[in-house]
């Protein structure tokens, strides 16, 4: 813990001059977002398996890193020496402190409950924008799933080989259309395929857990909570983007 703490402390001076008293709490977005640099080869990789659960090994990964996060701003000494991470703030927030603090400090609206609400809002919003692209993607498996069993089964495409120019392109469409996600799509039972899309629309609620967990944690752990969740679904939008295109692309290539 006393080499994070080094770290934070360090990247937090180095903010200093244009950040001053949050300079700390910038420390921490800056680390978060190098943790999670360093897991995106993970997520790209689990993004590949196209399950609802996706994810769920680089947030697994992260709990230790939450965790010595939010011992660094509970514990009131480390290595032996008073814990100066604990004097830092954000506007006029500690960053070892929690909202019960800021409620007693001056109340809902007082000057550190104003800064709790702003970081609740900030997560509710992430939340929110989870939900709905969680929603809209189990919406995408139900309509494949529906495209898939109102194909049916399906002769080996060696069987009949489309002629001349015409046909190559309205058979390479075709596979675009119904290739391997579909050949998945219809081994999977109904039941099966309406436990995914449930599943597919409660996992992105889950989020909002995170503003529970930020109201009892550390300010400094909040901060922590608020900037992985907005990468997660930053990054997810980014993946689906690129797998997007390059099915365009090679649409486009094959017509």
């Amino acid at each position: 813990m006393s080499v994070f703490t080094h770290l934070v402390a360090e990247l937090g001076r180095l903010l200093e001059p244009v950040l001053a008293q949050s300079a700390t709490a910038a420390a921490i977005v800056l680390f978060t977002v190098l943790v999670r640099l360093a897991l995106h080869p993970l997520s790209r990789a689990a993004f590949r398996g196209a399950t609802p659960a996706a994810g769920c090994l680089p947030m697994l990964l992260q709990l230790p890193v939450f965790f010595v996060m939010y011992q660094a701003f509970s514990s009131a000494e480390v290595g032996g020496k008073a814990n100066e991470l604990l004097g830092h703030r954000l506007f006029a927030a500690p960053l070892g402190a929690r909202w019960t603090d800021a409620l007693g400090e001056g109340g809902l609206f007082g000057a550190q409950g104003l800064v709790f609400l702003g970081l609740f809002g900030a997560i509710a919003a992430v939340a929110a924008w989870s939900a709905v692209r969680g929603r809209r993607t189990a919406a995408s498996v139900a309509a494949a799933a529906a495209e898939a069993k109102a194909a049916g089964p399906r002769k080996p495409a060696g069987r009949v080989a489309p002629q001349g120019k015409a046909g190559a392109t309205a058979g390479a469409r075709t596979g675009a259309r119904t290739g391997a996600g579909v050949g998945v799509m219809a081994e999977v039972s109904a039941e099966q395929q309406e436990v995914m899309r449930k599943l597919g629309g409660v996992l992105p609620l889950l989020s909002f857990g995170t503003l529970i967990t930020a109201a009892v944690v550390p300010l400094a752990a909040g901060l922590y909570l608020l900037t992985t969740t907005a990468w997660s679904v930053a990054e997810r939008v980014w993946l689906q983007y690129r797998k997007e295109r390059a099915e365009r692309s090679g649409e486009q290539m094959a017509q």
